[in-house]
């Protein structure tokens, strides 16, 4: 019965929520959340004081972090510890405040003016863009950050500062760090701005700090129709968020969540969205009556659909790989879970919890209230249509059984345009965790190892590309969406279950660009489990020792490549080839999973037996043979892989 509720849970949304979802669109052309004002209705200034900050202690909902002062009914301060800073402006994440100490206008500050290192309820966001003052290390500088428009302390244009250094690039700072952390580098001074949201190019002078409150006094603190949400920068804190659709500070002691909606060409709240006029009232009968019997019908069409029996040969894999409806044809065997468990089982989706954040979306570790060990994985839709074939990719991998596949222990629709969806998570983590430390105790993986979860990779890949009708692709695979099992097998998930949809005409062409982006990922996969790295430009820099016969210089330190038999390290060597190959080849389709999983399988096999392993093409035909020899030669940055 579970498909034929969900597409009555799917057809409701779709007639009754029409105009929210229609709201929605618009809305986010909003730069900015809403921001409400406080019980108290607070004003310094020209300064509005929004929740949960308050100017009177009678109307703190939280702890007196959040009591602010006004001085001469016009400076609005923050007060924390000993400091003072002045407030500028408020976002509905933080607050922009002045540098403390001093009013005058000074280009630079005393790295040392900044110093709080954060605290339960505040913290610097990494939004912020530093420029720094006579620094005598470079190495920090970012061109990037110079193209934005960074003010003057008078609101004037400036020059870009003698070094521009994001906090978002965490390479040297670290959240929770003071800006004292820059005098290593020899810089005497600083100055501060944060890049508006609204654009990528200007900004604001000054330094945002982010707020929220400690997790273990969250309990019981959100408005229906909020849910929990982690702070980035306030170690452990969290706020509260509305749900789409539902503007307001989250809180159940503040606003709430107020509904939203467009009407008249405008958006309006709360009661104003449920009044209808009274002309519209017709329509609205009308409305229901078509909307029952389209659903009546609907159900007819679907019981017919179930019972005719399915003849052979009528089954088109490429129809069904790509068409966006859904057809439930087999009972679905997954659970439903609910996004409460989910997300106690994460903690809130907590930044210590996530495995692996890639395109297809972010996945994180949790722990059931029965003790079982889960991965969830998070996939944000845009639409119906975008909901309805991530479900309907859930029921295709749900039927598939294979040893390596993690299994889909079910999934949550509770959000919505939010599927989440719950893996096994095996005792032995991933296979990220284990290349870079990360697991306690911390045992480094032998070559055998190794070799043994690169082949089974390949293998279950395979399987999917060539033995499944219509064909599964991972098509954002890493290592951190390897799981290993408690003798290290692989289990594969974090699939990418939102597929383009092109014409009829493009459809072959797609299916082959899946394929080799699989085989170029398994590439950069192999390399990591080679060199035991996750910097981003390894693939470059692999493939210009490995072309230059210094193999050596990138392999993992912990294999002991020069205390290895002269047996291991050859076959050390040819997996390294075959790495190469598959990204130098497996973008032009010259080199299948398939050919991976049997030459892996070769590889394995002679190790095993003791014997020799057969080279594939010697690494000068591999080179010479590719139409990137010339862009690797030149410069190991210009390289593209896909």
């Amino acid at each position: 019965m579970f498909p034929l509720v969900l597409i009555f849970f799917i057809l409701l949304r779709l007639i009754a929520d029409f105009p929210i979802s229609q709201s929605l669109h618009e809305r986010q052309l909003l730069s900015e959340p809403l921001l409400v004002l406080n019980q108290c209705n607070d004003k310094c200034g020209e300064l509005k004081v929004p929740f949960p900050f308050h100017l009177n202690s009678s109307c703190g909902m939280f702890s007196n972090a959040f009591q602010l002062s006004c001085e001469n009914s016009t400076t609005l301060f923050l007060n924390i510890d000993s400091e003072k800073y002045r407030v500028l402006e408020f976002y509905s994440d933080g607050l922009l405040v002045d540098f403390p100490g001093s009013f005058s206008c000074r280009q630079y500050n005393d790295l040392n003016s900044f110093g709080f290192e954060g605290n339960d309820n505040f913290a610097v966001s990494s939004e912020n863009v530093i420029g720094l003052y006579d620094c005598e290390d470079s190495s920090l500088c970012k061109a990037e950050c110079e193209a934005i428009d960074l003010p003057g302390c008078d609101g004037s244009g400036s020059s870009s500062p003698a070094c521009c250094y994001p906090l978002s690039d965490h390479s040297v700072w670290r959240l929770g760090d003071k800006f004292s952390v820059f005098s290593k580098f020899g810089c005497r001074g600083f100055s501060s701005w944060v890049v508006l949201r609204t654009t990528t190019n200007s900004a604001k002078r000054g330094v945002k700090l982010e707020w929220a409150i400690p997790r273990n006094s969250s309990k019981a603190v959100c408005a229906s129709n909020a849910y929990i949400a982690n702070a980035t920068a306030v170690k452990a804190g969290v706020r509260c968020l509305c749900q789409d659709g539902f503007v307001g500070d989250g809180f159940a002691k503040g606003i709430g969540c107020i509904k939203s909606c467009i009407k008249d060409r405008r958006e309006a709240y709360g009661n104003e969205c449920n009044n209808k006029r009274h002309s519209d009232k017709k329509l609205v009968i009308i409305g229901g009556v078509l909307s029952s019997v389209f659903i009546i019908a609907s159900f007819i069409a679907l019981f017919c659909l179930l019972k005719r029996p399915v003849k052979p040969g009528a089954f088109d894999p490429d129809e069904a790989h790509f068409q966006s409806n859904v057809s439930f044809r087999k009972a679905c065997t997954t659970r439903l879970f609910t996004y409460h468990e989910l997300e106690e089982a994460t903690k809130g989706f907590e930044e210590a919890q996530k495995l692996v954040d890639g395109a297809n979306g972010a996945i994180y570790a949790g722990v059931l209230a029965d003790g079982s060990h889960i991965a969830v994985h998070k996939i944000q839709c845009e639409n119906e249509r975008d909901l309805i074939q991530v479900l309907s990719q859930i029921e295709v991998l749900s039927a598939v059984l294979h040893r390596n596949m993690a299994r889909l222990l079910g999934c949550c629709i509770d959000l919505a345009y939010m599927p989440l969806v719950v893996y096994e998570y095996p005792t032995n983590g991933t296979l990220e965790e284990h290349l870079h430390q990360k697991r306690e105790p911390k045992t480094s993986l032998e070559w055998h190892k190794r070799l043994n979860i690169a082949a089974e990779t390949a293998n279950v890949l395979s399987f999917l590309h060539y033995e499944i009708s219509p064909p599964i692709f991972h098509r954002d695979l890493k290592p951190g969406s390897i799981f290993l099992g408690e003798d290290f097998s692989v289990k594969i998930a974090g699939f990418g279950l939102l597929i383009p949809t092109p014409r009829d005409s493009h459809k072959s062409h797609e299916i082959s660009r899946f394929q080799k982006n699989d085989v170029c990922d398994l590439g950069i996969v192999i390399l990591e489990i080679i060199a035991g790295s996750n910097r981003l430009d390894l693939p470059s820099v692999a493939l210009q020792k490995i072309r230059t016969g210094k193999l050596e210089e990138i392999v993992d330190p912990l294999l002991y490549y020069h205390e290895q038999p002269s047996s291991r390290k050859e076959q050390i060597e040819i997996v390294a080839d075959l790495a190469t190959r598959c990204l130098l080849f497996g973008g032009d389709g010259k080199l299948g999973m398939v050919d991976v999983a049997r030459e892996l399988g070769h590889i394995t096999k002679d190790g095993v037996e003791g014997g020799g392993s057969k080279r594939g093409p010697a690494l000068e035909e591999t080179f010479s043979n590719s139409s990137l020899l010339q862009m690797i030669s030149m410069s190991p940055d210009s390289i593209y892989l896909p």
